[in-house]
């Protein structure tokens, strides 16, 4: 894992910030979330009406929540959102009542193997209310009436997702989209929220190949709603990456896009093994993140997704434990390590065709093996240039030659630099 660093720090400061907000699919939380997102890069936020059809979906209501508690007969907050974020179901339609805790059980929410743990819990898409709770603070409420309240507004207004654009030298895009829809979960989305941040900001500093596009919306119903908005120009999206669960002091996993050959696919392979960091790779599965509705059939992109610890593979997942200690800025660090490292490959990934292909072009009295003289691995270069003449015959990309060669990536990148100014090749 990569050390920690100054950007480290500064990713896990973003979701300090972020973390107390109350995030829902909807609603005025998601829109403070951009707020702050937006001090850091500037974002184009678009906000989609109630009742538009998105593909098969159509945009929800809005939800806001102002407060929400279980009091006892002193008045004393058993269960208090103002505390946590977690403590309400999302989604709760408003509710003003008193009750006895017989009544009250059947809208509470524990976690029993984890008595100590608030699950989070929603009902988007059906009207209900409730609250999430400790099992100890569920034990510990006598029988009799509780004061019942959920100050909250379900009402026709908008959906919220922001978009920011790095533009490329191209206009074919890369895709980087995570969800921000949960509330205090700081892995589960804040920590890729924060790298994708920051992903953003590295990749403006520079001039980049392809034109990158992130993409901040809620889960499944952002991500179809984009889609929907965007299905005319789609074509352009030539690969992407749903960044998630990006915190976690856990190995990196990948997951493939639908094809499984895409070159998103082979290139996070290859940074991944090249790098030896301890990972795995996993093929395509219909659920998890965004990136099922991205590899959806009928757009089928080249989508992957980048996790430390996959969803529902840490006990802590959507709960109250996925926390402030439960990231760090080494493991964010780390993340947003790889994802500009496999960037890097698939910015600098070319195809070439040998313009001297009978025997091996002179290469010295062109001056390429003179330019070389000055770096430490001379001998490498020079087998990179010979592999790149090699295979450059318009079938092979760099990334072929990296991986036949055993040369590293960036070597190989800039020996088809040296040969393409030299005129021995040309993309």
């Amino acid at each position: 894992m990569a050390p920690v660093t100054g950007i480290g720090e500064e990713m896990y400061a973003l979701v300090e910030r972020m973390y107390p907000l109350c995030r829902s699919i909807t609603g005025d939380g998601v829109r403070a979330t951009l707020d702050i997102v937006g001090e850091y890069i500037p974002l184009q936020r678009h906000e989609v009406p109630t009742g538009t059809q998105v593909l098969d979906w159509t945009v929800p209501q809005e939800w806001n929540i102002r407060d929400a508690y279980i009091a006892d007969t002193a008045g004393n907050r058993v269960v208090d959102f103002a505390a946590s974020s977690l403590h309400v179901l999302g989604y709760s339609v408003p509710v003003s009542a008193t009750m006895p805790l017989s009544e009250l059980r059947a809208h509470l929410h524990t976690l029993p193997d984890h008595p100590s743990w608030v699950p989070y819990r929603t009902s988007y898409y059906k009207l209900d209310w409730g609250f999430c709770l400790a099992q100890e603070t569920l034990d510990a409420m006598p029988d009799g009436d509780y004061e019942v309240r959920i100050d909250s507004t379900l009402a026709d207004g908008h959906l919220t997702y922001a978009e920011h654009v790095v533009p490329g030298q191209v206009p074919e895009e890369v895709i980087v989209s995570c969800h921000v829809c949960h509330p205090s979960l700081a892995n589960d989305n804040l920590a890729g929220v924060a790298v994708a941040t920051f992903l953003a900001r590295a990749l403006a500093r520079q001039r980049p190949y392809y034109t990158y596009r992130f993409v901040f919306a809620p889960g499944t119903i952002g991500a179809i709603t984009w889609l929907a908005r965007n299905a005319e120009r789609v074509d352009r999206v030539k690969h992407g990456l749903v960044l998630a669960c990006a915190g976690d002091a856990g190995q990196l996993t990948y997951k493939q896009s639908r094809r499984g050959d895409a070159e998103i696919d082979r290139v996070m392979r290859y940074v991944l093994a090249a790098s030896e960091r301890p990972h795995r790779v996993t093929g395509f599965t219909p659920y998890g993140y965004d990136e099922r509705q991205y590899c959806s059939p009928g757009f089928d992109l080249g989508v992957g997704s980048l996790t430390r610890t996959p969803y529902a593979g840490y006990p802590e997942y959507h709960t109250s434990a996925d926390n402030l200690d439960f990231v760090s800025p080494e493991a964010m660090a780390d993340t947003l390590a790889v994802c500009r490292e496999a960037f890097a490959v698939l910015d600098g990934n070319r195809q070439y065709v040998n313009l001297s292909p009978y025997g091996e072009p002179q290469l010295g009295r062109r001056g390429l093996y003179d330019a070389l003289g000055g770096r430490s691995d001379t001998k490498q270069a020079q087998m990179a240039m010979l592999w790149v003449l090699s295979l450059s015959d318009g079938e092979h990309s760099l990334l072929d030659v990296a991986e036949r060669s055993g040369l590293p990536f960036d070597t190989v990148a800039a020996a088809g630099d040296a040969l393409h100014g030299a005129g021995l090749i040309k993309a």
